[in-house]
């Protein structure tokens, strides 16, 4: 992980987060927590910044940094790390180790798409630290790395007292939360309510982070209607999607991809991990045939994100 440990130049190149930055600007970064979909960063006064990418937020890293350490910091930086398979791109280069050890790079993280080069198929080397490029809210310098951010949802700094609220308004999180516990606070959350699941799953206060594509995907998994109210699903089943859930999610902390299926053959495993296209069951893929029935995968509106289901197995 880079920057926890180290003295901290905080800047808002656009304008927008001056007062911000200058509240952690020559600070040590002494903690890195993400919840859901929420990064903490503590500072040596008591102070954090809290970042949410939202659909559009995305942070740039450069300098000596990995690929490997940039990953686990944006993912349940509690828990204990593991080293990424080989993950091969579409040349059927191992796109994620050929970064290597600590050296000059650039990486993006966003929602919208994994962790990868920001230019050409490996690395770009140039002068650091680098000029900020576009809208940048905040960059957050070291001696040796900087990371830039761009349209989040929220970027603000917080007390202890103000981040410990925000994170108890939040719903559990499998990287986050004992497993009995989460799982329980899941279940209880879902069960009480009539609001249909696909909207469940993408509320905040009921589960941390899921996103668009683990919703699609788990419940095409358990082959439940995403149109379904919480409390008429069987407890069984509201339990299944939380323990798929977890298992979703360490595999994609694992790999650096969401990937989904699974019963794949190795040709199949390789093509899944050089192209999204083909790590999915029905995640951007309307109106192409289920991969099971044959029939055409439909798609709508839902928590003002496109749902993906098929109305033959999801029934």
């Amino acid at each position: 992980m880079h920057f926890v440990g180290d003295r901290v130049a905080a800047s808002s190149p656009q304008g927008r987060f001056a007062a911000g930055a200058a509240e952690i600007d020559g600070h040590t970064m002494t903690d890195a927590r993400a919840v859901g979909k929420q990064l903490f960063l503590e500072f040596d006064h008591e102070r954090w910044l809290r970042v949410h990418l939202g659909m559009y937020g995305a942070w740039d890293f450069a300098g000596e940094i990995t690929a490997d350490a940039t990953t686990a910091s944006s993912t349940g930086l509690r828990h204990g790390r593991e080293t990424a398979p080989a993950v091969l791109d579409a040349a059927g280069e191992d796109s994620m180790r050929s970064i290597g050890a600590p050296r000059t790079t650039r990486l993006r993280m966003a929602e919208q798409e994994t962790l990868r080069p920001t230019q050409g198929p490996g690395v770009d080397v140039f002068a650091f630290p680098p000029e900020p490029i576009g809208a940048v809210r905040v960059r957050l310098l070291t001696g040796n790395a900087v990371a830039d951010l761009r349209g989040p949802t929220a970027c603000e700094v917080l007390s202890p007292e103000e981040v410990q609220a925000v994170i108890d308004r939040l719903g559990p999180d499998p990287l986050v939360d004992p497993p009995k516990k989460g799982e329980d606070l899941f279940t209880a959350a879902v069960l009480k309510k009539a609001t249909p699941i696909g909207l469940l799953l993408m509320d905040q206060s009921v589960v941390s982070g899921i996103g668009n594509v683990y919703r699609a995907e788990l419940l095409f998994r358990a082959r439940i209607d995403p149109h379904t109210p919480g409390k008429q699903l069987p407890e069984a089943s509201v339990r299944a999607l939380w323990k798929d859930w977890t298992k979703l999610l360490r595999l994609g902390v694992k790999l650096g991809q969401m990937m989904t299926m699974d019963g794949l053959g190795k040709n199949e495993y390789v093509a899944a991990l050089a192209n999204r296209d083909d790590r999915h069951w029905v995640y951007h893929r309307a109106g192409k045939p289920c991969r099971v029935c044959g029939t055409p995968i439909a798609m709508e509106m839902a928590a003002g994100r496109k749902l993906y289901w098929c109305p033959t197995d999801q029934v």
